[in-house]
């Protein structure tokens, strides 16, 4: 498990680092478990807490090589969705440093930060549906409170990537730095957020995540919902045959 997230603590700033690159990221349920132990820590320990991957991507999803026949084995969405949650109710500020894809419900773990730093050779997508599934972890809020409904449908209903300097145009990420920079300043900013007033800090996101995410809990539900429903659909099981065998799916609707 330890060796699928890296999390260390330096004045006062944890950094959460996930840490399977052979897979461009992508997450296990060994991963997620692992990051709601970080979190807890951060929770006790951690002024500021930066989110990240590395210089080839931040996170690409859930891992698809474990899914068989629809079903999304060893992930599952009650440790995704308590993740989510933790980070929302995280009372110190919170960075994700994004470079290469955060796609799937890795966009979700970037944007339920506080402060979204993009590589300019980053982007982020929601491709769930073309592999017969639905947006989950929360993003089916998490995009609209920041891009609107509208955009927050094309990105869920095209599957199309949303790079970084669009993404920032949309709302969806507070700054755009160089590649090589991306990190550095996600140090830059926690370690400047760190330094100040978190009591104060905290109760101010925490007021302006109440505001402005006041669905999240309920997206979550309605995504459990449809995603249980859809991983038992035909329609899943081609898609997840077709992306692993690298073809193009014939969906029916079924």
């Amino acid at each position: 498990m330890a060796e699928e997230l890296d999390a260390t603590l330096d004045a006062g700033v944890m950094t959460i680092r996930i840490n399977r690159p052979q897979a461009l990221n992508a997450l296990t349920r060994d991963t997620v478990i692992a990051l709601n132990e970080a979190l807890d820590r951060a929770a006790e320990e951690a002024r500021a807490v930066i989110l990240t991957g590395d210089a080839r991507a931040f996170c690409s999803g859930a891992d698809v090589s474990a899914m068989t026949d629809g079903e999304l084995k060893g992930v599952g969405l009650d440790v995704i969705n308590e993740a989510i949650g933790k980070i929302r109710d995280l009372r110190v500020p919170t960075v994700a440093a994004v470079s290469g894809p955060a796609a799937g419900v890795g966009c979700s773990f970037a944007l339920i930060c506080d402060y979204v730093i993009m590589s300019e050779k980053s982007y982020l997508m929601l491709a769930f549906t073309r592999i017969g599934l639905m947006p989950d972890g929360g993003s089916t809020a998490l995009v609209a409170a920041s891009a609107g409904r509208h955009r927050a449908l094309r990105m869920a209903l095209t599957g199309e990537k949303v790079h970084a300097v669009q993404a920032h145009d949309w709302g969806l990420a507070t700054e755009v730095t160089a590649p090589e920079a991306y990190l550095t300043r996600a140090q830059e900013i926690a370690s400047q957020l760190a330094a100040g007033p978190t009591l104060a800090l905290g109760e101010t996101e925490w007021a302006i995540n109440q505001a402005t995410l006041h669905e999240l809990d309920a997206a979550l539900n309605r995504e459990a919902t449809g995603q249980d429903m859809l991983k038992d659909s035909a329609d899943a099981a081609e898609g997840v045959t077709a992306f692993l065998a690298k073809r193009t799916p014939e969906f029916r609707g079924v």
